[in-house]
């Protein structure tokens, strides 16, 4: 299932950029359109791991500089025959983390340094485990696809925006040029969203009951995501909105109402209820 739904996501990428390069600039803007998506297929299944690491200072560590979580990870994929994944640190305070990779051959773990200062030793092993719960259902390069996906969407809505009104020239802007690169640039960030939402909320679960299954401990899990909620609205996480669906907690706390209809993530309330069958610790 999640072969089909990365299939589906460089699918997408290809027809919306043949979309653009077409009502931007007709046969020729669609060729350019699939020569740039073929590249932009090429790096998402490659390099879309090192871009969203790369995109938060992500530093590898080692087992002598770490060895409180390599402990816990090598634990943890020992038992369920993984193979033990890169592990990074992102310098900032606001507790969080996050996996990416094409496959649990090639995957990374990355850890704030505010998560390492948070939690206690069950319920960072209880967050580990969630993290390669999403290795082990194989959904981290839906992912980390996505996450180039939804950057590419946006970047090419606004190159098109801006050339259909200096490029295209006066007979493109009385075509409505103008007009359709206006639409671009508010529909493609919508449409980048709904792509997130449609891999995220479901696999949060998923990743909660893999992981809780292995360490046999649900409460830790769930005493660390309500500590990862409470401490990240006091230190919260510079992050892009491209990537937001990676972390195990919002970056980006949208409050609600409408806004929550376009959080990649689902409540920590719902999570939490979940995993202990209350939705508080």
């Amino acid at each position: 299932m999640n072969t089909f739904k990365s299939t589906l996501l460089l699918v997408t990428l290809t027809v919306f950029l043949i979309f653009v390069g077409g009502a931007v600039g007709g046969r020729n803007g669609m060729l350019l359109a699939l020569v740039i998506s073929t590249a932009f297929n090429f790096v998402s299944y490659f390099y879309s791991d090192k871009l969203a690491l790369a995109m938060y200072n992500a530093e590898p560590v080692t087992r002598a500089e770490l060895p409180r979580a390599y402990e816990v990870v090598e634990r943890l994929t020992a038992k369920q025959g993984l193979p033990m994944p890169k592990i990074y640190v992102l310098p900032t305070e606001s507790p969080n983390a996050f996996a990416t990779g094409r496959s649990p051959q090639h995957a990374s773990v990355a850890v704030t340094h505010g998560i390492l200062r948070l939690l206690d030793d069950e319920e960072l092993e209880g967050v580990l485990a969630h993290e390669l719960g999403h290795v082990r259902n194989r959904d981290i390069l839906t992912s980390s696809i996505a996450a180039t996906l939804a950057g590419a969407i946006t970047m090419v809505a606004r190159m098109g925006y801006w050339a259909s009104l200096f490029g295209g020239g006066e007979r493109d802007r009385e075509r409505g040029g103008g007009l359709t690169g206006l639409l671009m640039i508010i529909l493609a960030p919508i449409a980048a969203t709904l792509i997130q939402l449609a891999i995220s909320r479901s696999r949060e679960y998923e990743a909660d009951a893999t992981g809780s299954a292995v360490t046999g401990n649900p409460y830790a899990l769930a005493r660390a995501l309500q500590k990862l909620d409470d401490y990240s609205r006091r230190i919260p996480m510079q992050a892009s909105p491209t990537t937001a669906h990676l972390f195990i907690v919002a970056p980006l706390l949208s409050g609600g109402g409408f806004g929550q209809m376009f959080s990649t993530h689902p409540p920590i309330k719902e999570r939490i209820m979940r995993l202990i069958g209350r939705d508080h610790v």
